[in-house]
């Protein structure tokens, strides 16, 4: 065994932790004690469950809040840490208290885990992470619990405050607010709706950038990677914002009922979720189709990388979006910012995308064999699937067998997929490059 752990790759270790870290949450959640009514719940959905905390997705075949226990829930909302902060990040932890050194092994599995470029400073980055999450969790949990309390007592409050705070900062999107409703109920309330969306943002926006932006201050000062990623944030969310507001203001099954400043928080609300949150306040298959299909669309861009979301990044469709404007004015460098992105950079942005695409489509293909469904629900539940967001239309609950394993190894892929992909395209880049060039010759596109 020791053997084959060292000669197993970092990325494999990555891919063989969470695989393994799924399998434990799956044997504790079948154990009878985890549920509500005592007995013992179905392999498959005890693995979706779990599947889905660790992947930080938030889909689920059966209700969190009625159909789990307190320990069933608790062992959900582990997953959902270890998951969000990577199992990397958990070692570190463990290490430290128990007083151990982080091998120089376990420090380049940690940089390919981090997508950084060395392994200098790899552990008190990992610090970094720990006390950012915990900090942020800990505000969280404290205002929702003091929100909570004229409603649910003491004891129910915390422990609300402290679940959906580590689920919103962790972009997981699971809740306990019973019958598949999620935050409907809070359409209306600030203080809920602007902690959630305050913890899905700085959770999604990459550790790596919240370390830049309280270091450096001023937005001048940021590294290039930390400038995309707020601008493109910033774009989606109020863009997303503006337009569901307009798909959705005569909608009388939404926003039309509601008064001008909830449709606001709404629509807001709506827009930030998305990027791999997976919380909703407006019933979601009463939505308009444009709406829908807007959400695929922000679902399958996500959060950004280094952070606790999903989805092929900001990162990456802010490279394909101003490559594609740089070859519509003739330029044949790509510029953001005053600074040239790297012809490898945008080959695996591009490369990314594309397999991201064929993974959705592919799996939507399955689904519409083995699912009585809609096409755009189908694609709506698969796209969160990859994008590990875990907004449902409904169709989730009522999955087949053949569609719930499929799902299983889409939240997978998701998670690990994407990072895998571009750690692969990365250490090909290490490789030696060959000394032979061939000669030009034009294809007619287009």
């Amino acid at each position: 065994m020791i053997v084959i752990r060292h000669r197993l790759t970092p990325t494999q270790v990555l891919a063989l932790g969470f695989a393994g870290i799924i399998v434990i949450g799956a044997l504790l959640l079948t154990l009878p004690v985890a549920t509500r009514s005592g007995e013992s719940a179905g392999f498959l959905t005890a693995l979706f469950t779990a599947t889905s905390a660790v992947s930080v997705t938030g889909l689920v075949v059966v209700d969190t809040g009625t159909y789990w226990s307190t320990f069933g829930q608790i062992v959900i909302m582990l997953l959902i840490q270890v998951g969000g902060l990577g199992i990397m990040t958990m070692s570190t932890l463990f290490a430290l208290i128990l007083g151990r050194k982080i091998t120089f092994k376990e420090r380049l599995v940690m940089q390919e885990a981090f997508n950084l470029t060395s392994v200098g400073g790899i552990v008190r980055f990992a610090k970094y992470i720990l006390i950012v999450s915990f900090l942020f969790e800990s505000i969280g949990a404290a205002i929702l619990s003091i929100r909570f309390l004229p409603q649910m007592g003491f004891k129910k409050a915390v422990y609300y405050g402290l679940f959906h705070s580590i689920s919103a900062f962790n972009n997981a999107g699971f809740d306990l607010m019973g019958n598949f409703n999620s935050l409907t109920g809070y359409v209306s309330d600030w203080v809920v709706n602007l902690v959630i969306m305050g913890l899905i943002v700085f959770g999604g926006l990459g550790f790596y950038v919240l370390l830049d932006v309280y270091e450096q201050k001023h937005f001048a000062r940021y590294t290039l990677h930390s400038k995309v990623v707020i601008t493109m944030t910033l774009f989606l969310i109020v863009a997303g914002a503006l337009l569901i507001f307009l798909f959705e203001y005569n909608n009388p099954k939404t926003l039309k009922p509601l008064s001008f400043s909830t449709k606001i928080l709404a629509s807001l609300f709506q827009s930030v979720t998305p990027r791999t949150a997976g919380f909703n306040t407006l019933s979601l298959p009463d939505m308009t189709t444009a709406s829908k299909f807007l959400t695929i669309i922000l679902m399958f861009i996500g959060a950004s990388p280094a952070g606790t979301g999903g989805g092929i990044k900001t990162t990456t469709f802010g490279i394909i979006l101003y490559t594609v404007l740089s070859v519509v004015k003739g330029e044949e460098q790509v510029v953001l910012f005053k600074r040239t992105i790297p012809r490898s950079t945008v080959y695996r942005a591009i490369a990314i995308a594309f397999i991201s695409i064929f993974i959705v489509l592919s799996v939507t293909m399955v689904l519409s064999r083995t699912e009585t469904s809609d096409f755009l629900t189908e694609l709506y539940e698969t796209t969160s699937a990859f994008g590990t967001v875990g907004l449902s239309l409904g169709l989730t609950p009522k999955l087949t067998a053949i569609g719930k394993i499929v799902i299983i190894l889409t939240m997978y892929s998701g998670r690990v997929g994407p990072l895998t992909l571009a750690l692969a395209l990365a250490q090909r880049q290490k490789e030696k490059k060959s000394i032979m060039k061939y000669a030009d010759e034009k294809v007619m596109v287009g």
